[in-house]
């Protein structure tokens, strides 16, 4: 269940996946166009030594973004995964999201089920597209997935993602979408190797490697979080996705 939602959300049964996701309802979005924003973080066992500095990078995404020009179009969903997919809340209004609320609230442990995680992600961003489309809502979207290793748990394939994101552009319902895979405190090659391939199978827009998870690193990530999504929103009407940002 999710840790940080309420009673204004609903909760949504994805066909054919493991995994649903919650919601705004759309009767409560006052505005007309919305960019979706989903953040999952990895919390697999090896994740432990940053689990909060990380938390504290999340928080300073909830902050920064508050003070973006589009702050009131920005609806945002955080989910952790390790062998399991766990929202800590679905897609909530900026507003509905207090900074403080994201401290503890990562829980690191288990293997890594990259790729189950990422398909939902993708999936549940489609899936509220089409909702808010079919209630002449404009949207685009960004989303992030953040690890430090490589898939050893999931049951589907990469292959699952790759196409949950080309049925996301063929769905008409985003005017478009960023994907971007980054890779946390990356220090064997291996593994570097492994999520550079994760993102050509997958078709992610962007990959981002960070040699290590000290809190200036990830402090860092957190700016270039937040100065994507209000890249991305910005250019929401503009028939096209925001350029992308160098780390």
């Amino acid at each position: 269940m999710p840790v940080l939602n309420d009673i204004t959300l609903d909760e949504i049964d994805l066909p054919n996946s493991y995994y649903g996701y919650s919601a705004t309802r759309v009767e409560n979005l006052g505005a007309t166009e919305y960019t979706v924003a989903t953040i999952a973080c990895d919390v697999s066992g090896s994740t432990s030594g940053f689990t909060s500095d990380m938390e504290a990078a999340i928080t300073k995404i909830v902050q920064a973004c508050k003070f973006s020009p589009r702050a009131d179009n920005l609806l945002l969903r955080f989910v952790e995964f390790d062998d399991a997919l766990h929202e800590i809340h679905g897609f909530k209004l900026l507003e509905n999201c207090h900074a403080a609320d994201y401290a503890g609230v990562l829980r690191s442990g288990g293997s890594t089920a990259l790729f189950d995680a990422t398909e939902n992600v993708v999936s549940a961003t489609t899936n509220y597209g089409q909702q808010l489309s079919s209630n002449d809502f404009s949207a685009n979207a960004i989303l992030f997935v953040i690890t430090d290793g490589c898939d050893n748990a999931s049951k589907l394939p990469a292959k699952a993602v790759k196409d949950a994101l080309k049925k996301a552009i063929m769905s008409e319902a985003l005017e478009s979408i960023i994907s971007i895979l980054i890779g946390v405190n990356v220090q064997d090659y291996q593994v570097s190797q492994h999520l550079r391939q994760f993102q050509k199978d997958a078709g992610f827009t962007q990959y981002v490697e960070l040699g290590d998870a000290d809190s200036k690193t990830l402090a860092k990530l957190a700016q270039f979080v937040s100065q994507s999504i209000s890249a991305q929103s910005q250019s929401l009407g503009t028939g096209s996705s925001s350029q992308s940002l160098v780390f």
